[in-house]
């Protein structure tokens, strides 16, 4: 039994090395497209991260309603909080930020006389 050395291959004819030489080029450019694709996942995950303005923690806020006033709708718009209210037969829409949870407006509709 004899063990094959590598120096005791024979060279390659010319196709061969046509072959090799484009595999090759194959390889770095799917490579290439690799660390591309990687770079760009990770460039995207880190300006998500970044861009958000803090994280904000769980927060507790206590919206004081007048007196006798009802919640008839709730929904979310964007970045709002709208809250639809019944006070006293007339309706109202509060809006509130979503991220600080702070009142932004208020409007109240009426009959004309």
């Amino acid at each position: 039994m004899s063990n094959p050395h590598p120096d005791d291959e024979k060279p390659l004819d010319p196709e061969q090395q046509k072959i090799v030489a484009k595999v090759r080029w194959l390889m770095l450019i799917s490579g290439f497209a690799t660390m591309l694709g990687i770079a760009v996942v990770i460039g995207v995950i880190g300006y998500r991260f970044f861009r958000t303005e803090g994280s904000v923690g769980p927060s507790e806020v206590t919206a004081m309603l007048p007196k006798g006033a009802k919640i008839v709708n709730t929904a979310v718009a964007e970045d709002r909080v709208v809250v639809t209210l019944d006070v006293a037969g007339a309706m109202e829409i509060w809006t509130f930020d979503i991220k600080t949870l702070r009142a932004t407006g208020r409007l109240r509709f009426a009959t004309e006389p």
